[in-house]
């Protein structure tokens, strides 16, 4: 049963919740409920209008309801009066098939029918800018390769070490905090958990990071590219299998290759199988491309893939294996959908489980200095269009993820890649005024 909301108020001084859900876009929607009517919305749900989201409705369509998930309630510790509910949205008293969160919660009942529970993390790298967004917080941040700065970190101590402080006092396991690979960006990890979870708790620290980032003056981005000369904004994933009880790694194998078990090279091909359909999901919006096809930067790499390869413990390719224990997945950046994304890779990896694929013998060159020796394996798309029509093709995702969501998110997408055909550029006026 899940605990009771009005009670939980009391005991913790609780004064609002913050009913939330995330649509297809990954914007998240949330209505300030103070604690003496939570009760109701407990039972109810908050009421909102799903064509004012990114969701495949219209104007006509009833109230839609979001049912906040009591058992993963966080706590606001920068202002613990307020508490954030994730929820699940429904419609007609049935559950909104394309909302993220229903979706990624439909791919794990599939993996629990299997007999598996997903473990994941997330590395949630970001910008700090100024609030205009215009240009880079610090201006003495300039290394060519300022990735572990130790004086541009430190810079920032008090804003990155609240952060920090807020996920210890949540028990996220926070354990490391650096600056990243380009001037003014930086990177918080904390320990892996449940895939719901984990997804839960990136969605609530990219509202943590931005909110605290405005307290502080200054303006956190997540954007894939924000600075065109700099390395863009990864999401990298680590991923694993266990058993139905989530205490057996099914993963590692001490007799496998690198310490891994044969599902987990099934897994791995499955993930290598659907790259370039489910890049819409890791890699969503227009931005996305600009990292993923971008020149190498001053520091001599984009830290970002392009080609659909995997490799032992090497950051050139799109999956590496950096223990005996789970992968990582380098292809998703920061504007990826916290549930999509969890629901993409376990979706591609159940493909791969279920029929057994061999992802064929690991890479272990250099991606940025002999990738252009490597002539079967594919390339990821060179922009969104080309992403959408991947996606569409997919059977497997349709599959996976439901028909209803499938159809719903390439409508959007597509409907987001007209707008942007519909902007007029600088470059274009430069490049073609004369011709």
């Amino acid at each position: 049963m899940a605990q009771d909301l009005a009670k939980v108020a009391k005991t913790k001084g609780i004064k609002y919740f913050l009913i939330s859900f995330t649509d297809l876009f990954g914007v998240v929607r949330s209505k300030l409920v103070p604690a003496q009517a939570i009760g109701d919305m407990q039972k109810e749900g908050a009421g909102f209008a799903g064509f004012a989201a990114y969701l495949d409705m219209t104007p006509a369509d009833a109230d839609m309801f979001g049912m906040p998930d009591a058992d993963h309630m966080i706590q606001l510790p920068w202002k613990p009066e307020v508490a954030w509910l994730p929820s699940d949205v429904y419609l007609g008293g049935k559950a909104v098939e394309h909302g993220p969160r229903t979706v990624l919660k439909q791919v794990l009942a599939k993996a629990k029918d299997r007999k598996f529970t997903i473990k994941s993390g997330v590395e949630c790298e970001y910008f700090l800018l100024t609030p205009d967004g215009q240009s880079l917080a610090d201006p003495h941040d300039t290394l060519a390769k300022p990735c572990y700065d130790q004086q541009a970190l430190m810079r920032r101590y008090d804003l990155i070490t609240e952060i920090c402080n807020n996920m210890l006092a949540l028990g996220w396991g926070a354990y490391q905090n650096d600056h990243e690979d380009a001037n003014g960006q930086f990177e918080m990890n904390w320990h892996y958990s449940d895939a719901l979870t984990t997804a839960d708790r990136h969605s609530f620290f990219k509202f943590m990071v931005k909110t605290l980032a405005e307290k502080h003056g200054l303006r956190a981005t997540f954007m894939p590219k924000p600075m065109a000369h700099l390395t863009g904004n990864g999401c990298h994933a680590h991923i694993s299998v266990w058993d139905r009880t989530g205490k057996k790694n099914l993963m590692k194998d001490s007799k496998g290759e690198l310490g891994l078990s044969k599902l987990a090279y099934n897994f791995i091909a499955g993930l290598l199988k659907n790259a370039e359909a489910m890049t819409l999901i890791t890699n969503p919006v227009v931005n996305s491309y600009k990292r993923i096809n971008a020149p190498r930067t001053t520091s001599g790499a984009t830290w970002a893939p392009n080609t659909v390869t995997y490799g032992g413990n090497n950051r050139s390719h799109m999956i590496r294996i950096p223990d005996e224990d789970r992968i990582e997945v380098r292809l998703a950046d920061g504007a990826a959908n916290p549930y999509l994304l969890q629901a993409g890779l376990v979706a591609a990896g159940l493909h791969g489980i279920d029929n057994k694929f061999d992802p064929g013998k690991r890479l272990d060159i250099d991606m940025y200095e002999e990738g252009y020796k490597i002539k079967n394996a594919p390339r990821l798309p060179l922009n969104m269009l080309d992403a959408i029509r991947y996606f569409e093709k997919s059977k497997v995702l349709s599959e996976m993820l439901g028909q209803e969501f499938c159809g719903a998110y390439a409508k959007l997408k597509f409907a987001e890649w007209n707008d942007y055909m519909h902007h007029f550029s600088e470059w274009e006026r430069q490049n073609a005024l004369d011709v």
